[in-house]
């Protein structure tokens, strides 16, 4: 027997993947999880018997419920996913699928537009973040068409802005949880930062390669890979993050002189496949540390002046531009980061799971 669990097929930013009411799921995380695992069919390479896409960038689940906490409208709660593994990851976030949120609340008819425009605030429950979500309502109704475009996604959507309010120390204890802005481990010179998502920052002419490479290119370099691995596991020591070979971040980003009029180029492994793009958060952390003196990417970036910058980040498919405020009595203390997002309802309707996993 199967049962059926409503849910919005979505995509958000550059990711996509169901999402439910958190109700509609069972409370218990262990049984929870069991059933995210049917709904998208992993462990499997190609998740022939669920709704995942066999990559990391859509094999991703968003869950939420309407908030308690004064102030904040919306709690979402991110699942990551892998396709040949048996995990649900609910430690990180993810900024792409946070896109997605108001939206599917909005349709869901759990929380009313405000007017042509709707701002909501949602709280991340992975780390504890909240931000203003604005969306596009004309006539109360959600929009998807417009003319924002996303890198990474075809065509142009309605312009979905995200205002973080507070992003540092996400996952690791602080900003910069080695304690320095830059770092020697395992030969490498590395920026561990956390303004948003866990990341590992370095040269990519420190591991012998150009930055410029393809996704293809970098996805079949196993020697590569290997090394990156070995670093990884050493910094997430370093950051105070434990044993990492299970986990899902760090993320481990490469960086290049810009060559397409941006302000920093990157390569960025997710964390053992190349992303196509950049992650939300990840491309966040990484402007924030073109920022801060004597990072990894000091002699890379290319930084504006003024106390609010706009670090466009260069990835395989174009550029994400991040806008950051800086703190004028502190130049290394970012104190808010916007950027802009897209998002569309794919499909809405009730996803199957044998029946046995929801009792």
């Amino acid at each position: 027997m199967q049962s059926p669990v409503p849910c919005l097929f979505m995509r958000g930013g550059t990711s996509r993947g169901p999402y439910f009411v958190e109700s509609d799921l069972p409370a218990d995380p262990a049984k929870r999880d069991r059933v995210l695992l049917a709904v998208m069919g992993s462990p499997d390479r190609r998740q022939i018997d669920g709704l995942g896409g066999a990559h990391p960038l859509t094999s991703k689940v968003g869950i939420v419920r309407k908030s308690q906490l004064p102030g904040v409208d919306l709690d979402f709660l991110f699942a990551q996913l892998q396709p040949e593994q048996d995990s649900v990851d609910t430690t990180p976030n993810c900024g792409n699928m946070l896109a997605a949120v108001v939206p599917f609340a909005l349709e869901r008819g759990m929380v009313p537009a405000q007017g042509d425009v709707t701002t909501l605030r949602v709280l991340t429950l992975n780390t504890d973040m909240q931000c203003d979500i604005t969306v596009q309502t004309p006539g109360g109704q959600v929009s998807y068409e417009g003319d924002a475009r996303i890198d990474g996604v075809p065509g142009t959507s309605a312009p979905i802005k995200i205002n973080f309010l507070d992003t540092a120390g996400s996952v690791a204890d602080c900003l910069l949880p080695t304690g320095k802005v830059l770092d020697l481990i395992d030969g490498i010179e590395v920026t561990c930062i956390d303004n948003g998502m866990p990341l590992v920052i370095f040269k990519a002419s420190a591991v012998g390669r150009t930055g410029y490479e393809t996704v293809e290119q970098l996805n079949a370099d196993q020697d590569l890979k290997a090394r990156i691995e070995t670093l990884r596991i050493a910094c997430g020591h370093a950051m105070g993050l434990g044993d990492v070979s299970s986990k899902n971040y760090p993320k481990m980003t490469l960086i290049a002189p810009p060559r397409s009029g941006g302000s920093i180029c990157t390569r960025s492994f997710i964390p053992h496949l190349c992303h196509d793009a950049i992650g939300v958060l990840a491309a966040v952390t990484v402007g924030t540390a073109c920022v801060l003196e004597g990072s990894a990417a000091q002699g890379v970036a290319m930084v504006p002046a003024g106390l609010a910058k706009t670090i466009s980040v260069e990835h395989p498919t174009g550029e994400f531009s991040v806008e950051l405020e800086i703190d004028p009595k502190n130049p290394e203390n970012v104190v808010s980061a916007a950027l802009l997002r897209t998002a569309r309802l794919i499909m809405r309707g009730e996803v199957m799971v044998p029946a046995a996993l929801l009792k």
